[in-house]
């Protein structure tokens, strides 16, 4: 996959969320296996110890909306609590919440892989940060792009520009605004074509009338003509009324 050229690869602000950056989307990469992107399972932590602490997993929850899953330790210090179950959008002024879903939307329904330079202004306590996220979509069991592989950091700078200790970024809640970003979508398999209406001829065969079965198959035997037996005397002589059998019986005189 081409690596696009960044307008701001130059801006010392950026290099440590560039490199973290980089170091995840090659691992991302090395999980393709001639897929369009990576799978949800695939993602193993002990592959991206080095990015684990700026690393997050987002889960698509609404159009544009994406929440944390799992995020590293970096990010819950720049909100100074714990994010899982909060909106990507909560590390960000009001201002800028329309630009990042904007971007997670890109990322989750092109899909695409999206990056963005981000700025936290200087206050009291809070000296400026300069951030750089990436998002990188993940398929779900199904195949349907429900994650989100991505990283977030954020580095401090003195008034000359030049970071300072990345831990380093005061007085917590921080919040930040896009000043950059770039889209890059996925080249995607082309679709199938659609089938003609109608049944195909093997579902018309599976739904057709079996034929009828032979007389004799199988363990079947052929019917033999039912002739019932004649009736004994004595049967007849059972069904009979007692004025019938008394009809039978001839009265015999005997002449003296």
């Amino acid at each position: 996959m081409d690596r696009e050229t960044d307008s701001n690869a130059a801006s010392p602000a950026s290099a440590k969320g560039r490199r973290i950056g980089n170091e995840l989307r090659a691992y991302w990469e090395a999980l393709l296996a001639g897929r369009p992107m990576p799978a949800r399972a695939d993602i193993d932590p002990r592959g991206i110890d080095r990015a684990l602490e700026f690393a997050f997993i987002l889960e698509r929850v609404a159009p544009g909306m994406g929440r944390f899953r799992l995020a590293g330790q970096h990010i819950c210090d720049l909100m100074g609590m714990e994010v899982r179950g909060m909106p990507l959008t909560s590390l960000f002024a009001p201002e800028g919440r329309k630009q990042i879903a904007d971007l997670t939307e890109a990322v989750f329904a092109r899909p695409a892989i999206a990056e963005a330079q981000l700025a936290s202004e200087a206050g009291i306590g809070k000296p400026g940060l300069a951030g750089h996220l990436v998002m990188l979509p993940l398929t779900d069991d199904f195949g349907a792009v429900t994650r989100v592989l991505g990283c977030f950091v954020a580095e401090p700078l003195r008034n000359t520009g030049e970071a300072e200790d990345i831990h380093d970024a005061g007085r917590a809640p921080r919040r930040f605004t896009v000043t950059g970003a770039r889209i890059k979508p996925l080249e995607m398999p082309p679709l199938r074509e659609p089938q003609p209406a109608g049944r195909s001829p093997r579902a018309s065969q599976a739904f057709a009338k079996p034929a009828p079965m032979p007389a004799t198959s199988g363990f079947a035997e052929g019917q033999t003509p039912y002739t019932p037996r004649p009736k004994t005397r004595a049967e007849h002589l059972a069904e009979m009324t007692p004025d019938e059998r008394r009809a039978m019986f001839r009265v015999v005189r005997q002449e003296g």
